[in-house]
């Protein structure tokens, strides 16, 4: 079919028509912050994800990549949109090498995808992350955006897991960094500066990455403490001690009742390893927390034990559902000196109840990441909202951290920083940007800085 637009027909002719949506109402559906593309592009090969992305640059296109879209509401209110770029067809494992246990992986499988034919190969193993929303999230866009969740205290991020990856710069040009075999390098570590740049460098096409074996056994334990202090005092006891968890999570109120739990507050373990060593670290764990004032524990495996971390991991999914929080949620992620984290969460937990406002809180204890999810957002709570985003930002730059706003809708990225206090390698992603992608044709807006 002829198309009369030369931008369709480009496209039409780069990915073929029915990979090419301009319908304006399935055009909505991919809207970032309110603002629609003109088209929606589905490549099938890395060839056409340069192809697209040489056009685009010559034309001087903006171009959103996007897998699934699980992280859509979070960064920057977007410069302009002409394209979005969807990564799905791009879904190949294209190496596993079961003896070395290296993946490679093109970035449009889901990690669901991926665990499940970890699983089922060999002895079994598993890529070690565990970011929110895992049964949607791409590959990509996890990397893209250094997504994990409660098992990175263990495990790691993606930033320690991959070995190398490949992708197509804003020019068309096709780049890969590193490799399995890990050498030393001079000058930047592109690999590393790829993870987290929200696809503002480059479009991420394949990665390779470790794996580990899967665990014999594992099972969860759950303390709960009537005062906080004590509940902290226990992280920092596991935090310096030979036991070693794979999640340690601390958690308010709220957040435990969302999960079912009755506790003032709340610290999650899980455990993970070959089945003796889980049943030992479990009873000692729990002989600890009762010496530290905890008032219960409890013991979960199975899928009570698997479906615990689920719920925790996609804490605002399940708060979405119950209808406790609007269907886009303002999600906020704090990073603070790891001992202070209990506190903060304290200090928190008072300014949310000061300002009127529902919020729920879980801290990754073991790396001082603290998770804030706003219950009652509303137009009648926008104000009071800001306030409390900015009080929470100055309680993080007061212990050496930032926030950013990791989900929110757009009437409120309008009035706060979402990405924070600027920091000191701002200027470095800027300068970066502009030697890459001189253009602004990858996520114009969205990242650090405005970049």
């Amino acid at each position: 079919m002829s198309n009369s637009n030369p931008l369709i027909s480009a496209l039409n002719g780069i990915v073929g028509e029915p990979n090419v949506i301009q319908d304006p109402d399935r055009l909505k559906a991919y809207a970032v912050d309110g603002l629609a593309p003109k088209a929606v592009v589905i490549p099938g090969k890395v060839e056409e994800v340069s192809r697209l992305l040489a056009y685009a640059h010559l034309e001087k296109l903006a171009v959103v990549p996007r897998g699934n879209g699980t992280k859509m509401a979070a960064g920057g209110i977007p410069g302009k949109i002409d394209l979005v770029l969807s990564m799905l067809r791009i879904n190949r494992i294209t190496e596993h090498d079961i003896p070395n246990l290296s993946l490679s992986v093109e970035a449009g499988i889901t990690l669901a995808e991926v665990q499940k034919k970890l699983a089922g190969a060999g002895k079994g193993s598993f890529l070690p992350l565990d970011p929110p929303y895992s049964e949607q999230a791409t590959i990509g866009g996890i990397i893209a955006t250094n997504s994990s969740g409660p098992r990175r205290y263990l495990y790691g991020s993606a930033r320690d897991l991959l070995l190398g990856l490949k992708a197509v710069s804003p020019n068309g040009d096709v780049v890969a960094f590193g490799g399995k075999t890990v050498k030393n390098v001079s000058g930047y570590d592109m690999t590393k500066l790829m993870i987290g740049s929200w696809g503002a460098l480059g479009v991420i096409t394949e990665i390779t990455t470790k794996l580990l074996p899967l665990p014999e056994a594992s099972a969860t334990l759950l303390a709960s403490f009537g005062d906080l202090a004590k509940a902290g005092s226990l992280t920092r006891k596991i935090l310096h001690s030979v036991l070693l968890p794979s999640a340690m999570e601390l958690m308010d109120g709220k957040a435990a009742g969302q999960l079912g739990e009755k506790a003032r507050y709340l610290v999650a373990f899980s455990l993970e390893g070959v089945g003796e060593a889980v049943d030992r670290q479990v009873a000692e764990i729990g002989e600890l927390a009762k010496r530290e004032g905890a008032v219960d524990t409890k013991v979960l495996k199975g899928e009570d034990d698997r479906t615990f971390w689920i719920r925790v991991r996609d804490f605002a999914l399940a708060s979405v559902r119950a209808r406790l929080i609007a269907p886009l949620p303002v999600i906020l992620r704090s990073n603070v000196v790891i001992s202070k984290l209990p506190e903060i969460l304290g200090r928190y937990e008072t300014m949310a109840r000061d300002a009127g406002i529902g919020c729920a809180l879980i801290g990754h204890a073991g790396n001082g990441i603290l998770t804030s999810y706003i219950l009652d957002y509303g137009a009648a709570k926008m104000g009071p909202v800001v306030d409390l985003i900015g009080k929470f930002t100055d309680e993080a730059a007061k212990h050496e951290g930032n926030l950013i706003v990791e989900s929110s809708p757009r009437d409120l990225k309008e009035r706060v920083s979402v990405w924070g206090r600027p920091r000191s390698d701002d200027v470095v992603m800027r300068r970066l940007k502009e030697t890459v992608d001189p253009g602004g044709v990858l996520n114009p807006g969205r990242f650090v800085g405005g970049v």
